[in-house]
């Protein structure tokens, strides 16, 4: 059973065999979940894939908003990405140093800002490593160009659309978080954090998506087995969640590749409605 949308991902192979095409664009979305201090900045200045540059998702982001890193205005991502050299036209090719972690949310970025020549690395910087591909070190030194943003707000959820589908039952909830946190048994990484989910929410950890090998994603059989099991319905609507929006598009990927284009991704996550007191919370 092959994936329904397999455009959403590429291989080492196909980059390395790829790397100089002058349509494509290799870009670095580490991001450091909490509470890890590394610095993803750093490390990608002392090694990264040739002609990568680093896109910063608290950097890129709504600074406006105290909630981490939600999706910044149109002219505001316009004018990061630009001055990437990331711009219309481009195949942009998003990896991590985790394998498979914060790179799909850069993926769902550029498809909410309307670019949707965009996939990630299966495997990301470990498996390129593994299998002793090129890296350089230093600052990159990219051409800007002009990128055209045109927002897709059906791909993204907020606070108010969250607490309606839950009543309604409309949408299917499903929260990336492990099964620990899920439940309200293990503490959440963000202080002043209730425990526990949102009432009909259904879990499935995004690292159960992945071979705990080389993290890459499972075949499509497993990916649709690993919801089903959960009881997600994968014919009807669904909106992702997570700590924070960022494994949440774990999900949202994983779904992609079983042809689910329509996903929307709850921006606020778990950090905004289990930060407020007047969200319901769940434990058990």
């Amino acid at each position: 059973m092959p994936y329904r949308k397999p455009d959403a991902l590429v291989s080492t192979d196909w980059l390395a065999r790829h790397l100089v095409a002058p349509d494509v664009r290799v870009v670095d979305g580490t991001y450091i979940i909490p509470p890890t201090t590394r610095d993803a900045h750093k490390e990608f200045l002392a090694r990264h894939i040739p002609g990568a540059v680093f896109f910063d998702i608290d950097d890129i982001a709504d600074s406006g908003n105290p909630l981490p890193h939600m999706l910044p205005a149109p002219e505001k991502f316009s004018s990061k990405v630009r001055k990437l050299g990331l711009g219309d036209g481009s195949r942009i090719v998003v990896y991590d140093t985790h394998g498979m972690v914060s790179a799909a949310r850069v993926w769902w970025m550029f498809r909410v800002f309307g670019h949707s020549d965009v996939a990630v690395l299966d495997g990301g910087l470990p498996k390129w490593l593994k299998e002793r591909r090129p890296v350089e070190d230093g600052p990159p030194r990219p051409r800007e160009r002009h990128f055209t943003a045109r927002v897709d707000r059906t791909l993204v959820r907020d606070l108010g659309q969250v607490r309606s589908c839950l009543a309604d039952r409309r949408e299917q909830v499903v929260d990336a978080r492990s099964a620990g946190r899920f439940t309200g048994v293990d503490p959440e990484p963000r202080a002043g954090l209730r425990g526990g989910h949102m009432p009909g929410a259904l879990n499935v950890p995004y690292t159960n998506l992945l071979d705990p090998q080389d993290k890459t994603f499972l075949p499509a059989e497993r990916l649709a087995g690993t919801f089903a099991s959960a009881g997600v319905d994968l014919k009807k609507p669904i909106v992702t969640s997570c700590g924070s929006g960022v494994t949440a598009c774990v999900l949202a990927l994983g779904l992609y590749l079983l042809g689910r284009d329509d996903v929307a991704v709850y921006d606020g996550s778990w950090t905004e409605w289990a930060g407020r007191a007047d969200t319901p919370v769940e434990t058990g």
